[in-house]
């Protein structure tokens, strides 16, 4: 019983179900203003009058999945870390490799370019 009262009735939680219940009354009053506006002959509205309950499910799908997250277990998260670290350094040796294997031609149009970084700079009158 702990366990579900933790998932409902946490302070985390409740704010979830209180954003829930502002987001529905608001849902609910939109779409209810846009079927008055679409029987008014605001033919745009019947589109927007189906819009708006479909950001309530996609609200109360939202609702579920915060409240259903799980926290990382303390392996998950070494071993995300360390699989994290592991792509990292297999991208740092590709980019290492490219660079070895760089064009001649782009190799000395970077350097040029280096070179014009490297030039101070003329200032300009007001600068």
């Amino acid at each position: 019983m702990t366990a579900v009262s933790s998932k409902y009735f946490s302070k985390r939680a409740v704010g979830i179900h209180l954003a829930l219940i502002a987001w529905l009354a608001l849902v609910v009053a939109c779409s209810y203003w846009q079927v008055g506006r679409a029987i008014e002959g605001n033919s745009l509205s019947f589109l927007y009058a189906i819009e708006w309950p479909v950001f309530g499910v996609l609200g109360i799908l939202g609702w579920y999945a915060l409240l259903n997250q799980e926290a990382l277990s303390e392996h998950q998260a070494a071993a995300r870390r360390e699989y994290e670290e592991m792509m990292r350094a297999q991208a740092r040796e590709a980019r290492e490799r490219e660079l070895a294997e760089e064009d001649p031609t782009l190799a000395a149009y970077n350097d040029h370019l280096e070179q014009l970084q490297s030039k101070s700079k003329k200032k300009l009158f007001g600068h």
